[in-house]
């Protein structure tokens, strides 16, 4: 043995897997066993990685899905009285998803309107496919009722824009009035854009309720979106997370009221304290009938109104109809020991 304590050995090669039926896995077979799990590292870290990621963690808004089932009965008649065609209006989904991800699906061309809640000061989206564009202006110029609908992606002509209009003032007066129970605001249509990138209201990053529905016109027809940034729908947020109309997440003002109705006609008995007087226990011991007990007391002395063992107020004695009574000499509950 060598006498270095720091010289190397050969240590004998581990036995081969093979020998045991097995063999060595490189990655692609760790891949193929486990899965291909990507590349393990990333260029996002800390808070970019929170807020980039594609995973949303948010509040259902179980009201707003009601009020888009009221405005779907409105709209279609609404729409019916402006084409004179037969039109069904259904409401497809009520999700959430990022601003961002959301403008970067949709399909162009489209028209996309820009809405204004005046009471909120805030901004909504309205965007339109264009199957429903051309579905809307060839009913509303009386074309033929083909379910075939040419998409030439073109940009859109005054006409089309301002006959689309119309049943965008439709969609968004109708809202409100499906909003009116929970809030009354006032939405208006302030722009159309064609451009994604002109109709930014919110950050790529944040939060928008995407309420979607599906208007059919004779066979033909498209689907319309109503986008409202969580940051609009804030004032109202603690209604739009209810399950149902006047939902109450505190107390009800309903048992208040009860109970302070019965209370206030509740009957109890008050004392009028004439005064007090200190006995030892051989002087009550000797009390007889008809004696008297001095409590030193003037006539115009305040006495004590009590309910209980609770003081109330002070009093002056006096005589009404005939009948002994007190005057209050202070106000319930103050200067009161």
């Amino acid at each position: 043995m060598s006498s270095d304590p720091f010289e190397e050995f050969d240590l004998p090669e581990p036995p081969v897997a093979s020998a045991m039926g097995l063999e060595k896995f490189d990655q692609a077979g760790i891949d193929a066993l486990f899965g291909d799990v990507g590349p393990v590292h990333s260029n996002r870290s800390g808070l970019r990685a929170v807020i980039e990621s594609e995973s949303i963690r948010h509040e259902r808004l179980p009201m707003l899905e009601v009020v888009c089932e009221r405005m779907v009965r409105a709209f279609s008649s609404s729409m019916r009285n402006l084409t004179s065609d037969s039109i069904e209006v259904s409401l497809d989904d009520v999700t959430t998803a990022r601003f961002g991800d959301f403008m970067d699906r949709v399909t162009l061309p489209a028209m996309i309107a820009v809405t204004r809640v005046e009471e909120w000061q805030n901004y909504g989206l309205i965007t339109i496919d264009s199957g429903l564009i051309y579905a809307v202006v060839d009913a509303l110029l009386g074309g033929r009722r083909s379910g075939e609908v040419l998409i030439d992606g073109r940009e859109y002509t005054t006409i089309e824009t301002a006959l689309v209009s119309r049943m965008l003032e439709l969609a968004i007066d109708e809202f409100s009035a499906a909003l009116a129970p929970i809030a009354p605001v006032t939405m208006v249509l302030e722009r159309i854009e064609t451009n994604p990138r002109f109709a930014a209201i919110a950050r790529p990053s944040n939060i928008a309720a995407i309420c979607t529905f599906r208007v059919d016109i004779d066979g033909r027809g498209g689907r319309f979106s109503m986008v409202l940034p969580y940051a609009t729908l804030e004032p109202i947020r603690d209604k739009l997370i209810q399950r149902f109309m006047g939902e109450k997440l505190g107390r009800e003002n309903i048992w208040q009221a009860h109970m302070e109705q019965q209370i206030r006609h509740t009957q109890i008995e008050i004392e009028v304290i004439l005064g007090c007087a200190t006995l030892s226990l051989a002087q009550v011991k000797s009390l007889e009938v008809g004696q008297s007990l001095p409590f030193y007391a003037q006539p115009d002395q305040p006495m004590a109104i009590q309910c209980g063992s609770i003081a109330l107020a002070h009093a002056l004695p006096g005589q009404r109809r005939g009948n002994v009574a007190v005057s209050l000499a202070s106000p319930i509950g103050k200067g009161v020991r």
